[in-house]
């Protein structure tokens, strides 16, 4: 085992102690629950990354993706002509010019969304998620309804998944409901993967497979920190998701767009402001100097989040590049971390490092997602509301290291 094994290894331990040292009920450590949740994200690692055959065919997930991207282009270039990737009325100077977020990216979110609708709709996505919670159940002793909410965040968002165990949210226990929201923050919808497989693709190769795993791994990671932070034995038995969330196709496709609209919309609107915000913030620190150059809000959640990134694996040298990652996926979101990823230069993070990193920034724990998670939940549940308000800021821990774990796993099984 080399050293940055052995860093990663060390990691996941300090993961579980931080906390366990922030635990309501510290006598209550849930060791049966943790020694499981570590076998399983081990196991779930090992089999997904080091197996061939099961490699491999997560490589044939970029087939799928380069298809998406096809045809969101045709759509675009037909609605917003060159500015969406059509052919442009002039001689192009400069092709990278071209490249509008806006009207050539992101509009993948809207047809992710409306075609995730339409497999839920047809049962095909719902029998995937009944199969992983039937996993978590059986190997982390926990119930029905935590299991299906938990799983169904590898597909559905934060606030959608919860639909599924409405009638069941009311008699969630405390712990219960706190994982369910760790659950949220550390993962990442299906609507949202394909665009951050896209925007990775010539980084990492085979991005789209690691997302994926990427969100399975870290459903027991987020469990079990949860557990350890508010311990709870109680496991509410549930049957949910058999209600249609859709009268017929047609409304799949239709309503699936009307999300995917709003979540466009959301992510234009959080981009503009954030960059502007950020902007602001770097022309203020930029007045102060360190070590001979401008401070700046990389610069600084670099430092902070430093120790986190080493932890995880990453070289010493790498470790406030990888840092300055993490501190801006927590402060500001994953999309503009995966984005500052993506354009990171070769000799900055090494392959392994990257690798790493796409699964460390994988999931919605920052402090938006958190107002969202408060909303969403509170209209849900009203009569739980003060309960809500303070447990789903407390979840962005667990939200975090669990996505942080995860990227520890594949430092542990990861050489090179």
């Amino acid at each position: 085992m080399s050293m940055l094994q052995v860093q990663s290894l060390g990691g996941l331990v300090a993961f579980i102690g931080v906390c366990w040292l922030i635990s309501e009920n510290r006598q209550g450590f849930p060791w049966r629950l943790v020694i499981a949740g570590l076998f399983l994200q081990v196991i779930l690692a090992a089999v997904f990354l080091t197996v061939p055959a099961i490699r491999d065919s997560l490589q044939v997930l970029n087939g799928a993706v380069t298809a998406l991207q096809n045809a969101t282009g045709k759509a675009t270039s037909f609605v917003f002509g060159y500015a969406g990737g059509g052919s442009p009325p002039f001689v192009v100077t400069d092709p990278n010019a071209l490249v509008s977020i806006a009207f050539g990216i992101l509009p993948l979110v809207i047809v992710m969304s409306a075609l995730s609708a339409l497999l839920w709709h047809w049962r095909i996505l719902p029998l995937i998620v009944q199969g992983f919670a039937f996993v978590l159940e059986r190997t982390m002793r926990i119930g029905g309804a935590l299991g299906f909410g938990a799983a169904a965040n590898i597909f559905l968002g934060m606030t959608e998944s919860p639909l599924l165990i409405r009638p069941y949210l009311e008699r969630l226990t405390r712990s219960e409901l706190f994982a369910l929201f760790a659950c949220g923050l550390s993962n990442v919808a299906g609507t949202v993967m394909v665009i951050y497989a896209a925007m990775l693709g010539n980084a990492i190769p085979g991005a789209i497979g690691h997302i994926l795993v990427a969100s399975v791994l870290s459903l027991p990671a987020s469990i079990l920190l949860a557990k350890i932070m508010i311990p709870g034995d109680e496991a509410t038995s549930a049957d949910p998701g058999r209600d249609a969330l859709y009268r017929s196709s047609m409304d799949a496709v239709t309503r699936g767009t009307e999300d995917g609209m709003r979540m466009y919309l959301s992510i234009i609107a959080m981009l503009i402001a954030v960059t502007a915000l950020v902007a602001l913030a770097n022309a203020m620190l930029g007045t102060l100097s360190v070590d001979g150059a401008p401070l700046t809000f990389e610069r600084l959640a670099g430092w902070v989040f430093a120790p986190i990134a080493y932890l995880m694996g990453i070289p010493y040298e790498e470790s406030v590049k990888a840092g300055s990652l993490l501190g801006i996926k927590t402060v500001l979101n994953e999309f503009i971390a995966y984005q500052t990823l993506a354009s990171v230069p070769a000799e900055d993070l090494a392959p392994r490092s990257r690798l790493i990193m796409l699964y460390g920034l994988c999931g919605f724990a920052n402090l938006a997602s958190v107002g969202i998670l408060i909303a969403g939940m509170s209209a849900l549940v009203p009569s739980r509301k003060d309960e809500i308000v303070g447990l789903a800021l407390k979840s962005l821990i667990p939200g975090t290291l669990a996505t942080c774990m995860t990227g520890a796993v594949v430092g542990l099984l990861t050489t090179g």
